[in-house]
């Protein structure tokens, strides 16, 4: 068998030493270079190389079809789909685990292990489990991934700049070659900055540290804003209590503007309906004609009417978006909340046409703060995030919501809550921006290695 890889990865798979540390961005060929050292490594009698991913499923998910694919002509027997293994010709062995319940990983001595996006792991499945598993062989292993802020993955990056019999690489995507030039810039359009820079140039970044939204600024994100006719209205919840937090805008080509907020104390889902009503009557009034004098004759009587008529506003495109369907205990909507605002909307069919777009179930936590902080500003310096001057408490957010720490000081993906205030308006903006600005997959690969 001829292997082919690009560049990058040949400097990785021709390097001798015996711990290799490789940061690289997304579609990179990882996962393509992880087979190459995996069937390398198992290529002889009892030999044994594993592949780690952070969970079985993500293990099977990730490697599984194409590490059939690639080892198909050496299978000693068909491979086993129950226990992920690949028993080779020459008696060598290769399987897949997740380092979810790494305990059950022990017992085996290891030639060689892969443990893909090691920044998702928990760091004793390495230092207690497998790296003892290694020593009776004088194993090897493969530390791959993309950064996730500054973590264990980071500490082995940098410790392995300077311990012996070992090796670090850090390359982009960009360098990686599977991935166009028009795909990586039609990304710096949509993601922000520091998530783009983690992402595709493989860069540790502190996306989980202090402000949540970090991306805005007063000076560019704040502007006084007017509702236009020719567009849809968009109205975004968040069903929690206290207060019932919601936003009103518009999407105007490519841009959001935020025009109003709703926030209301020990409130509930029919008051919030009550409160739309109010906040959108200047937007759905027809303009008052003159009134007609008492005298006035049966054809300009009919000719005032036909006028009238033909003025009232057609009704209003809304666009309702929020918090998903699930427990309120945990401040989701119940399916009680979305029903009393389609009965609201259904008493008002002459002033509103209402669609609603609302998930499963609710977005991870720093995927939507992401996606908000891309609009605030992009890689490429776009600002697509517009909000009101009036709407205080959106701003707020913005500029005071951070992320909860541990009782270490270290940073968790949740966002800090112990100011009741804080968190829900920006809860409710998000739900819209990630449903109608969501980070896309990778398109447009071009070839990349191939067995040959």
């Amino acid at each position: 068998m001829t292997i082919s890889l690009k560049p990058p990865q040949s400097r990785v798979f021709i390097c001798d030493k015996r711990f290799r540390v490789l940061v690289a961005g997304r579609r990179f060929g990882k996962t393509y270079l992880a087979c190459t050292e995996l069937c390398r490594a198992a290529w002889g009698k009892g030999r044994l190389a594993l592949y780690i991913a952070p969970t079985y499923k993500q293990a099977k998910r990730i490697a599984w079809k194409p590490l059939k694919e690639f080892t198909r002509p050496f299978w000693a027997s068909r491979p086993n789909e129950t226990d992920l293994r690949i028993e080779l010709l020459n008696g060598g062995t290769i399987a897949l685990r997740g380092a979810d319940n790494y305990d059950s990983l022990r017992g085996e001595g290891l030639d060689f292990v892969v443990l893909d996006e090691f920044a998702s792991m928990a760091p004793e499945a390495w230092t207690q489990v497998l790296r003892p598993a290694l020593s009776d062989r004088l194993g090897g292993a493969l530390f791959i991934g993309t950064p996730q802020g500054f973590n264990h993955f980071y500490d082995l990056f940098q410790a392995g700049h300077e311990r012996e019999g070992w090796a670090v690489y850090q390359f982009t995507t960009e360098q990686g070659g599977i991935v166009s030039p028009a795909e990586l810039e039609t990304a710096r359009h949509e993601l922000d900055e520091r998530t783009y820079r983690q992402e595709y140039q493989a860069t540790f970044e502190n996306l989980g540290v202090g402000r949540a939204y970090y991306a805005f600024d007063r000076a560019h994100n704040v502007r006084r804003l007017k509702y236009n006719p020719k567009f849809p209205l968009f109205w975004s919840l968040d069903f929690n209590v206290n207060p019932l937090c919601s936003v009103l805008g518009q999407k105007i080509s490519d841009t959001v503007h935020i025009l109003d907020e709703l926030i209301l104390p020990y409130s509930n889902s029919l008051a919030a309906c009550e409160e739309f009503l109010a906040r959108t009557d200047q937007w759905v009034k027809a303009p008052e004609l003159p009134a007609l004098d008492a005298d006035a004759s049966e054809p300009a009587q009919r000719l005032w009417d036909e006028t009238a008529r033909q003025m009232q506003p057609a009704p209003m495109i809304v666009y309702v978006y929020g918090d998903a369907t699930g427990d309120r205990d945990q401040t989701s909507a119940s399916h009680t909340d979305w029903q009393i605002l389609k009965n609201f909307f259904g008493r008002y069919k002459d002033r509103y046409r209402a669609g609603f777009r609302v998930p499963s179930s609710n977005p991870r936590v720093k995927d939507r703060v992401n996606c908000v902080n891309a609009m605030l500003r992009n890689h490429a310096g776009e600002r697509r995030l517009l909000v009101d001057p009036k709407c205080k408490h959106v701003l707020q957010d913005l500029e005071q919501q951070s992320w909860k720490v541990d009782p270490h000081g270290n940073p968790l993906a949740e966002l800090d809550d112990s100011d009741p205030m804080r968190k829900h308006v920006s809860d409710a903006l998000g739900y819209y921006i990630v449903r109608e600005f969501p980070m896309r997959g990778l398109h447009g690969e071009q070839p990349g290695p191939a067995i040959l």
